[in-house]
């Protein structure tokens, strides 16, 4: 490998690297990270060589640079945020027709027992979530099928051990269809989301394998041994959809009566999984035997986000017939308001931590300025030489940090920029360690770790459990999956 030069560091470098310590710290304290984000931009906005004399013009120019770089990261993100906007609000047109519920229905047959109905409720939940992501795929899921699983012998936390690991899990970290986490780590680390994805699908598998299996095997170890006992078989649960993603765990109740089905339910629950597997079909065929046609990065968002579009349309009239003028309003204000929610408070860490990369630095403060992250980690491969070990178990521990947030999301632009400036810097492939860093954060944070974390407190709370003990029985099996990856890792680089 040939030695690159030391780049000087300068008081902006400097202070990149102590704001990143900063956002440790509060990450460590369970704070906050947005002020410290928003700090750093305006203080390195204060300290660019740029031609503005006097400490006023300087100051105005820090000011404009911190919405510089938050709309710097607003157009990096936003046809992410559009596309699961319009998947939402597909979905929420679906439920108004009464087809969401029709779609997973067939998987009930498969329920025969409490190990089948585990896997039955696991694939279904992935399934679902590539498309819809994972928060309003569990309500969709966990309402139709978790009450069939329990009356079939699975107990309420293997339930929710299932729709957790399969969907916040397995399915948010590779994020294979939508790949809104992959645009967001692959913007920070420099490279393109196509190169990126193989690697977070196959860590998010790896890690996902290991863990359903220890998972699975404790489950079925305290059944045995009468720790856990099975649901009765007369009993019926109905667990409520989650009110927000803080939603504390909600307590099985009695039956409640499912919502009339309109007359075009069974045709739209054919022909919406018909329409996006076949797309995702279509785009996995391309990719593999015709990649001179291949539907990649921002063409591949293009097609989801135009056939949710149409698909919100045409489920809308099928629901409120010549009122869909006005009906389809609501769809389109609950699916943005899922989007904004989710990646709002992610636009001030991303427009921090995109400064790290030459590209976006020049883009908002000016043609003087580098990447300040890729400078550092330039110097600090010099140190790491090219150690696969210690670069692989340290991404996947600043992945697993970063989680502890509860977001998942919020450690991305972290991760993705450590990745490209360490990956750069030590001369290994940037894609392996930026997956892996990535894979790592979601899987803790997004979540399956973190009691606090959206995805947890979701998935307890449809399946009538506590948000602790589901974390509890996750952390053995998600931890040796991840060590398992961080291996994988290793012989990849």
């Amino acid at each position: 490998m040939e030695q690159l030069e030391q780049v000087p560091l300068t008081a902006s470098h400097w202070i990149f690297l102590l704001v990143i310590l900063a956002i440790f710290v509060s990450i460590g304290f369970r704070k906050g990270v947005i002020i410290p984000s928003l700090a750093g931009i305006f203080m390195l906005g204060l300290l660019a060589e740029a031609p503005h004399e006097g400490v006023l013009n300087q100051s105005i120019f820090a000011t404009q640079v911190v919405f510089q770089a938050l709309l710097n990261a607003g157009n990096e993100l936003f046809d992410i945020m559009l596309v699961i906007a319009l998947m939402v609000a597909m979905l929420k047109s679906l439920q108004q027709l009464g087809a969401d519920r029709l779609m997973v229905a067939p998987m009930k047959r498969l329920m025969i027992g409490p190990w089948t109905a585990f896997f039955a409720l696991g694939i279904t939940m992935y399934i679902a979530a590539a498309f819809f992501w994972p928060t309003p795929a569990v309500a969709l899921v966990g309402t139709v099928l978790i009450p069939v699983a329990m009356q079939v012998g699975l107990p309420a936390i293997g339930a929710a051990m299932a729709v957790n690991l399969f969907g916040h899990g397995m399915a948010l970290s590779a994020d294979p269809v939508i790949q809104g986490a992959s645009r967001l780590t692959a913007g920070a680390a420099g490279v393109d989301t196509t190169t990126l994805v193989p690697y977070t699908l196959l860590f998010s598998l790896t890690v996902g394998a290991v863990a359903v299996t220890i998972a699975f095997r404790n489950l079925r170890r305290d059944m045995r041994s009468g720790a856990l006992k099975a649901p009765a078989s007369d009993a019926v649960f109905t667990p409520e959809s989650p009110k927000s993603v803080n939603a504390a765990a909600v307590q099985p109740t009695t039956v409640a009566e499912a919502p009339e089905t309109g007359r075009y339910a069974r045709l739209f629950a054919v022909a919406v999984p018909v329409i996006l597997l076949g797309i995702a079909a279509l785009m996995i065929y391309r990719a593999l035997f015709l990649p001179d046609q291949a539907i990649r990065g921002g063409d591949a968002t293009a097609l989801l986000g135009g056939t949710a579009t149409v698909l919100l349309v045409l489920s809308s009239f099928a629901s409120h017939g010549h009122h869909a003028l006005d009906g389809i309003s609501s769809s389109i204000r609950d699916g943005f308001f899922f989007a904004i929610k989710i990646f709002a408070p992610i636009l001030p860490i991303a427009g921090f931590f995109l400064l790290g990369h030459p590209d976006h630095a020049a883009g908002v403060i000016g043609n003087g300025a580098t990447g300040y992250l890729f400078d550092i980690g330039h110097n600090i491969g010099h140190f790491i030489d090219g150690n696969t070990i210690l670069l692989a178990f340290g991404m996947a521990f600043i992945g697993l940090l970063t989680g502890m947030d509860g977001s998942g999301f919020s450690g991305l632009p972290l991760v993705g920029s450590l990745s490209g400036a360490l990956g750069t810097g030590a001369g290994v492939n940037v894609n392996v360690l930026a997956a892996l860093g990535q894979v790592s954060a979601i899987f803790a944070g997004g979540g399956t770790l973190a009691a606090w974390a959206f995805g947890v407190a979701a998935d307890a709370g449809i399946a009538g459990v506590s948000p602790a003990e589901l974390v509890r029985r996750n952390f053995v099996p998600v931890i040796s999956g991840i060590v398992a990856a961080s291996i994988l890792a290793i012989l990849l680089m």
